[in-house]
């Protein structure tokens, strides 16, 4: 580890150019000069002031006079989303010469607005948890939090990810290095979330933004997640909210409470998405007669010419059996190994089950092909991608379909051919 000197207290501190006893010091020197008009905000910004350990987890409270060019982007189950200019900017350093904060300068960020009929408790909720998760940068960074004058709704002011959602991306044609490195970086940052005990409750590739076309992949949207533990009791959290397909069966059948396990399936949704450029059934209604065939053991249909390592991961995460499915930890080894393998070692297993998986798809001429985005399906008009209420019965316990076992059982013998070594190397 790196350290430098503070040229204010001449005491040593970690790099990235901040003094955490200083820095709290100034930040503390202004409480006085400013208030949200809410003691629970004022104590959640303040908070994360005095315990900040880098700029990139610092909040504010941000007057909303300060944002220029304000403008509706989008609309989520719980609020609106607005792109705005900040026009000062984030924090980068203290300016020991002016006492005062050096700043970024004009700035694009997004101000996350709630519906009045939202909890305000649920509000906090949010950008604490928000707070928490991006100080592992798995999640899209938050600048602070700011009221808008004429509706008195508080906002979440939120970095800018200029390149959308995954869902906009997966119709760039990636290449199987970036699919090999969104789900290596997806994983990655499951894994951090989950570390803090949080599940995220509504994970969906509309939720999933991209910071550049490198793949480089941030969560957002923490309105449904919760800290396991947290109001156990809460009648409210049995209902049913999200985005259909990527629901788990048993979250759909009221057979558990939503956990960690539940994240996972969604991320094999996810996943299947990335490897074939399409959405989870695509062509039919996402209604009840939907989510009781998912309860049934009804999964998206993976192409036969998917690398196999690919697959047995990917039914790993759909496994009905929820134990059996694996963690993020375990994902994100897997994932990391097979794009450092991808990306090092042309003779690697991986690489040479997606050279063959290309050359099949060239053969064949499908239209599905794995290593070209199908842009030409037909979307259902009742097939729907966003998070809204699902008011269903109670379905039967969830299954997975006649040969799912036998089928997965037999990729986990191939796989344990292929893998003669567990260790994943360092790179």
């Amino acid at each position: 580890m790196s350290f430098t000197i503070c040229p204010e207290c001449n005491q040593e501190y970690l790099k990235y150019d901040w003094c955490k006893p200083c820095n709290s010091k100034h930040f503390q020197n202004d409480f006085n000069n400013w208030t949200s008009g809410n003691d629970k905000i004022d104590k959640l910004i303040q908070d994360a002031q005095l315990n900040a350990i880098t700029r990139w987890v610092v909040m504010e409270w941000i007057p909303y006079g300060r944002f220029i060019d304000v403008k509706q982007i989008g609309k989520g189950g719980f609020g609106t989303i607005h792109y705005a200019r900040w026009i000062d900017g984030d924090i980068q350093r203290w300016d020991i010469e002016n006492q005062q904060w050096e700043r970024y300068g004009k700035e694009e960020v997004v101000l996350k607005k709630f519906d009045n009929f939202v909890n305000f408790n649920d509000v906090l909720n949010e950008m604490s948890i928000h707070l928490k998760t991006s100080t592992k940068s798995a999640s899209i960074q938050i600048y602070g939090i700011t009221r808008d004058p004429e509706t008195h709704s508080y906002m979440m002011v939120l970095d800018y990810a200029k390149d959308g959602n995954l869902r906009e991306y997966l119709k760039n044609n990636i290449n199987w290095e970036l699919k090999l490195k969104s789900l290596y970086e997806l994983s990655l940052n499951l894994m951090h979330i989950h570390e803090l005990d949080i599940v995220h409750q509504d994970f969906h590739p509309g939720n999933i933004l991209i910071r550049n076309f490198n793949a480089y992949m941030q969560i957002s949207d923490f309105g449904l997640s919760k800290l396991i533990g947290v109001n156990p009791n809460n009648p409210e959290k049995k209902n049913i909210f999200g985005v259909l397909p990527y629901i788990a069966p048993e979250v759909l059948s009221g057979d558990e409470e939503y956990t960690k396990a539940a994240d996972v399936y969604s991320f094999g949704i996810i996943a299947y998405e990335i490897v074939t450029g399409f959405p989870p059934y695509p062509d039919i209604p996402h209604d009840e007669d939907l989510a009781m065939k998912i309860c049934n053991g009804l999964q998206p249909k993976i192409p036969f010419h998917t690398p196999k390592l690919i697959t047995r991961m990917i039914m790993r995460c759909w496994d009905a059996r929820v134990t059996h499915r694996p963690t993020f930890e375990e994902l994100y080894d897997e994932f990391r190994k097979c794009y450092f393998d991808y990306y090092n070692d042309k003779n690697s297993e991986i690489r040479i089950q997606i050279k063959n998986s290309e050359k099949l798809s060239e053969n064949l001429i499908l239209k599905n092909s794995i290593t070209k985005t199908p842009l030409n399906y037909q979307t259902h008009p009742q097939a729907i991608y966003t998070s809204r209420l699902l008011n269903f019965s109670k379905f039967p316990k969830p299954k997975n379909e006649e040969n799912f076992e036998k089928e997965l059982e037999e990729l986990t013998e191939s796989f344990s051919r292929i893998i003669t070594n567990d260790d994943i190397d360092e790179f």
